[in-house]
């Protein structure tokens, strides 16, 4: 039975062969520039053999299906078409191409692809002088302005893509096809502008492609249709650049904020789709709250804090430390950090939240006077020296006044550098303290009993003092009496008769005798005068001379007349 089976098989076989080649016999013989389908027989590494029919085979060679990797793409038993180059003559083998069969279908495809305005599918494999070369069967020219709607700046990154291409002309002679991308999109973009417009009006939301993105903004394809969605209307925080954002290819959910039907310009919202956080900041924020927050930004005047997504507040320079001078921002922060802020103040309606961050640690102004209350010794290096007095450093960042008047409380200083320079250590003592405006008083010759208390004690009236004239005025001369403390002799009182230029008999540095007549702790003056010494001193010898009568054993009385008259005989004789 089985041998009866197979012999029926190889019959029905030979059969069939049989009308086939009665059938092809019947129809034109095929000659040179048919294309026509065959199976593929075998594959070597050399040649690739392709039965036609007609009980004839070509031979190609292997290269001709083998792509750019020099893989094959054929196989075994696949049906290919082929181009008939040569018949061979009687009984010859036939000589075949695959590839000018692939190109002459190739061609044919553009050729009815511009005849009807349709499409050839191709791959962008290059960039070439003014434009790109695209794979289509054969390579065609891509121009630049014909790549995209918009104009673009880095061609290289449509290299490898695949899409459809409208052809622009061909010439099949010269091997040229130039093809346009661009017309095809114009197309598009058209059927689907008229679809977005019948729904385009303010507050409806879409979707849409962000095509490029700009310094101020964004631009987004809602279908055949650019919208602009600006940087401010990106986000409700602050946002450095709208790359930070989105970028090219992005698709977003947005609302129309204004449709201008004239000119088709379209402001589109990301963050109108959420709440403003600024509308309920009130709810969670208040003046005295600590917040921790981010550095976003920092300008000369301070650094902005983002303690919310999308609200931010300001730490001010002169809110960034209780003791240092902060000239900029970045002395004190860093975009990036995080820090710990207290809330100054809160403006919701006009969008504004004053933070501290000095406020975060205790104001050492006012640990000041318990750590250093009035009257207690301090001590500290000299850190700057002014025309009105020197600063002492007590503690970090704080600096004590030594103002000139509290240096001496008699020496005359004409400049703080008599007592004390940059850098010198001093011991002062605390006089006051403002925490308000941030100010402390220190004193030195507070640290010494005021000489002038017990002036009085050391100087009183009526004692003879010795010293030299350090000034001389119209109204009299002024008398040092011991270091920084001097008298006046008025001009009454410089003889026994008024002198109307003190200048005629004195001068700088003359050693002269006085007496104290008055010394007024208050105003810390001392009047002195020469008039007085002169009668103290007659008063003195006429007191010895009497004395000296009375001893003689003179007797009698002894008047005042006589006293003079025989003083004066004395003295013009010499005695």
């Amino acid at each position: 039975m089985q041998q009866e089976k197979v012999e029926h098989e190889v019959t029905q076989r030979d059969e069939a062969e049989s009308f086939s080649d009665m059938f092809e016999a019947s129809v034109r013989p095929i000659q040179a520039g048919d294309i026509v389908k065959g199976h593929v027989v075998s594959i070597s590494n050399d040649i690739v053999t392709v039965d036609i029919g007609y009980k004839s085979e070509g031979m190609i060679p292997a290269y001709e299906f083998q792509d750019r990797d020099g893989a094959m793409t054929i196989k075994e038993g696949q049906e290919i078409e082929v181009l008939v180059e040569s018949t061979g003559g009687d009984g010859g083998d036939f000589r075949l191409s695959y590839q000018r069969a692939r190109q002459n279908i190739v061609w044919k495809t553009i050729e009815d692809a511009y005849q009807s305005g349709g499409t050839v599918q191709g791959t962008v494999v290059g960039r070439v002088k003014g434009g790109l070369k695209v794979d289509v069967g054969v390579f065609a020219f891509l121009p630049g302005s014909h790549v995209d709607t918009r104009p673009t700046r880095s061609l290289d990154r449509y290299i490898g893509e695949t899409a459809p291409f409208t052809v622009l002309k061909y010439n099949r002679a010269r091997g040229n096809v130039v093809v346009s991308r661009k017309a095809l999109l114009e197309k598009e973009q058209e059927a689907a502008r008229g679809e977005t417009l019948k729904i385009l009006e303010a507050g409806v939301i879409l979707e849409g492609v962000v095509k490029n993105v700009t310094d101020y903004g964004a631009f987004v394809d809602l279908g055949g249709i650019d919208g602009l969605l600006h940087v401010t209307d990106m986000s409700w925080g602050r946002i450095s650049h709208p790359s930070k954002v989105v970028k090219p290819g992005d698709v977003l959910r947005v609302v129309v904020l204004k449709y201008d039907a004239t000119s088709h310009r379209i402001s589109l919202g990301l963050k109108q789709l959420c709440d403003d956080p600024w509308v309920t900041v009130a709810d969670r924020l208040f003046p005295g709250s600590r917040v921790h927050g981010k550095v976003v930004s920092l300008t000369d005047y301070g650094a902005f804090i983002e303690i919310e997504e999308g609200i931010e507040g300001l730490v001010h320079v002169s809110e960034m430390s209780w003791t240092k001078r902060v000239t900029h921002p970045s002395q004190v922060l860093s975009v990036g950090d995080e820090v710990d802020v207290v809330v100054i103040a809160l403006d919701p309606e006009n969008r504004r939240i004053s933070l501290g961050l000095k406020q975060v640690t205790p104001n050492p102004w006012e640990m000041l006077p318990i750590e250093h209350p009035v009257g207690t010794r301090v001590s500290g290096k000299v850190t700057s020296v002014t025309d009105f007095g020197v600063f002492v450093n007590v503690k970090e960042g704080i600096d004590g006044l030594v103002h000139i008047s509290d240096m001496h409380w008699t020496k005359k200083v004409h400049h703080p550098s008599e007592i004390a320079k940059k850098g010198d250590e001093l011991e002062c003592l605390v006089l006051g303290i403002d925490i308000p405006n941030e100010r402390l008083s220190l004193g030195l010759k507070q640290l010494n009993e005021d000489p002038w208390r017990r002036m009085q004690d050391r100087y009183p009236v009526g004692v003879r003092i010795h010293g030299k004239v350090t000034n001389i005025a119209d109204f009299g001369v002024f008398v040092e009496i011991e270091e920084g403390v001097e008298g006046l002799v008025h001009v009454s009182q410089l003889g026994r008769e008024r002198v109307e230029n003190p200048r005629e008999l004195f001068h700088p540095g003359q050693e002269i005798e006085a007496e104290v007549t008055q010394v007024d702790t208050r105003e810390r003056r001392i009047s002195l005068s020469i008039r007085s010494l002169m009668q103290s001193a007659e008063k003195e010898e006429m007191r010895a001379y009497m004395s000296a009568e009375t001893g003689s054993g003179r007797g009698g009385s002894v008047t005042l007349g006589d006293m003079i008259q025989e003083k004066l005989a004395r003295r013009g004789s010499g005695e």
